[in-house]
C-alpha cells in the first residue's frame, strides 16, 4: 500500500492510477463523465493504492475540503484484483492520515455498509448521480 502528494507520484505510475479510475468508472459502469476533474491537481490532493509488479490493483482519492474536512472518493479496484481485500487495506490506510479529521464521502448506495465498517455513517438523503444511487456519508474526527 502506497500513498503520496500527486505532484510526488512517478508519471508512469499516475498515469496507470488514473487509467486504472477510468477503466472502473467510466468504461466498466459506463458512466460518461469528467473522471479528471482538476481536484487531483489541489497541493493537498493525495492518492493512496495498492500496487504488484507495477500493476495498480487498488486507489483511492484523498482531498481536504476549504473547512478542513477530509473527502474520500473515486475508490477503485481492478476487476482481476476484487476479493483480496485491497480497498480495505486502503481505507485503513487512509482511516491513518485522517487521524484527528472529520471525513466524508459519497458512497455508490449499494456500498453504504461496506464503509459502515470504517464508522462512516448516513448523513443525509440518496441521491443520483451519473446514473448511479449514492449515499451521503461521514465519519466524526477521531
Amino acid at each position: 500500500i502506497r500513498d503520496a502528494p500527486v505532484r510526488a507520484i512517478e508519471p508512469s505510475t499516475l498515469y496507470r492510477i488514473l487509467a486504472l479510475r477510468i477503466d472502473v468508472f467510466v468504461v466498466e459502469q459506463a458512466c460518461v463523465y469528467r473522471e479528471l476533474d482538476g481536484r487531483d491537481l489541489e497541493p493537498s490532493a493525495r492518492l493512496v493504492w495498492a500496487e504488484q509488479d507495477g500493476t495498480v490493483l487498488a486507489t483511492l482519492r484523498l482531498l481536504v475540503e476549504a473547512d478542513g474536512t477530509a473527502r474520500i472518493g473515486r475508490v477503485a479496484t481492478a476487476v482481476s484484483a476484487r476479493g483480496q481485500g485491497l480497498a480495505a487495506r486502503l481505507m485503513a490506510r487512509t482511516l491513518e492520515l485522517c487521524t484527528g479529521r472529520e471525513i466524508v464521502l459519497h458512497a455508490q448506495a449499494h456500498l453504504a455498509s461496506w464503509y459502515a465498517r470504517f464508522g462512516f455513517q448516513r448523513h443525509g438523503a440518496d441521491f443520483v448521480e451519473d446514473g448511479i444511487a449514492h449515499t451521503p456519508m461521514r465519519r466524526p474526527a477521531s
